[in-house]
């Protein structure tokens, strides 16, 4: 089983450096339907933490803004700690004009990870874009 999935996750990781974005998208699939018959823990648990953001990023990149989020919570709740999914989800949040959600996250990235750079700039721009949407008024 172990074998299977590690085959699986590697596949899918190949497929999305290449660009087959759908060929990915169904192999983390099948990676995480491995891993829903086996609670994964340490390296398992940051490795399906991946797959969902990974997948997630897929659907975002598919303009399928709630998918994609829900894939970024399942990613954070695998692995709490890993600040990726939080900027992701961040930058959703920030596209729908969800400026306090995203604060919120891109804050929660540079907690965990304070060089994270883009996490720096998208808070910055966020807090600035909320300013300014309260300047106008909605």
């Amino acid at each position: 089983m172990q074998r299977e999935a590690a085959a699986l996750l590697a596949a899918a990781h190949t497929e999305l450096a290449a660009q087959q974005l759908a060929a990915a998208e169904e192999l983390y699939g099948r990676y995480i339907a491995c891993c829903a018959r086996a609670a994964p823990q340490g390296s398992a648990s940051r490795d399906l933490a991946t797959a969902f953001n990974n997948r997630g990023h897929i659907k975002y990149l598919r303009v399928e803004f709630a998918a994609a989020m829900e894939d970024y919570a399942a990613a954070i709740e695998s692995q709490p700690g890993f600040e990726v999914p939080y900027y992701n989800r961040g930058l959703v949040l920030y596209r729908l004009g969800c400026f306090d959600e995203a604060i919120k996250d891109f804050r929660k990235v540079l907690e965990l990870n304070p060089q994270f750079e883009d996490a720096a700039l998208s808070l910055r721009q966020a807090i600035l874009d909320k300013e300014e949407k309260q300047k106008r008024g909605y």
